[in-house]
């Protein structure tokens, strides 16, 4: 069998080593698992998520069904064990990736839901939505622990659900795991704590489409719908002992665990994202 990627010389690269077919709509979105282990996972408006295994010639090794609708955006748990997928509905999936089935829906937004995003440990969830919203999550329970409007006052579910030019359209995690950043349609990029509700720095923005943090955290990208890509330096701010705990046993041990710990409960609050 094949390895993948092929060794190549200087001469090959570029040249087209693969070419998966199955999807019958658009391809919205790619996510690799972060394991290193070329699992790919394929999101598409024919309403299913595809995984292919690049070690295996590009092999598609399960259809996840479970969407009514379009499938906009997916990201991976940092550990791979974990898939999030949202998209034109209101529900965001999480699917365990070890059997390949679905492990529940969340549900609290009112508008289509757009972008995911997972913290750096695994702890928290991010997503963003037309309902002018980005929800912080626990994954593990299903509970939202923060929210960050756009709008104010919010609007009301029956209103959430239209156009109300702040549709959130992009969201991400920065590598510190306590600041995240949101594209929204009001010409604005911001830039949240996880534990404060309101921006910590807000930046002019027009037509932004989705943004990344660099692998530091300390600049963010976004791109736009004009073609331009644009750059900022984030904020740094010295984190909590608290935060750097929670960051540092989520290394070791997932969330599970981390509640099933024989230490008091005082010692297990002070570890929990009960922000």
């Amino acid at each position: 069998m094949a390895s993948f990627p092929p060794r190549v010389n200087e001469k090959e690269i570029g040249k087209l080593l693969l070419n998966l077919v199955d999807h019958t709509e658009v391809v919205r979105d790619l996510t690799f698992a972060p394991d290193g282990s070329l699992i790919l996972v394929s999101a598409s408006r024919d309403k299913t998520l595809r995984v292919w295994d690049l070690k295996d010639d590009g092999n598609m090794m399960k259809v996840l069904r479970g969407h009514q609708n379009w499938v906009y955006s997916c990201a991976f748990s940092p550990d791979s064990s974990v898939l999030c997928s949202v998209g034109a509905s209101k529900a965001v999936f999480l699917w365990n990736m070890d059997k390949y089935t679905m492990i529940r829906k969340l549900e609290g937004h009112h508008h289509d839901v757009v972008a995911c995003d997972f913290s750096p440990d695994g702890a928290l969830l991010a997503t963003a939505s037309y309902d002018t919203r980005v929800y912080i999550w626990d994954p593990h329970n299903g509970d939202i622990l923060m929210e960050f409007g756009h709008l104010f006052p919010p609007p009301t579910p029956i209103f959430a659900g239209g156009a109300n030019d702040r549709w959130v359209r992009s969201v991400s995690f920065s590598h510190d795991g306590l600041h995240i950043a949101s594209l929204a349609d009001d010409k604005m990029v911001r830039f949240w704590r996880i534990d404060e509700d309101y921006p910590v720095q807000v930046a002019p923005l027009s037509n932004g489409l989705c943004c990344a943090f660099s692998t530091d955290g300390s600049v963010l990208a976004a791109g736009t719908h004009d073609g331009s890509v644009y750059f900022w330096a984030t904020p740094r701010q010295v984190p909590s002992l608290q935060h750097l705990c929670r960051m540092s046993i989520r290394r070791v041990m997932p969330t599970q665990e981390v509640q099933e710990l024989p230490v008091p409960s005082k010692l297990l609050e002070f570890l929990s994202y009960r922000i």
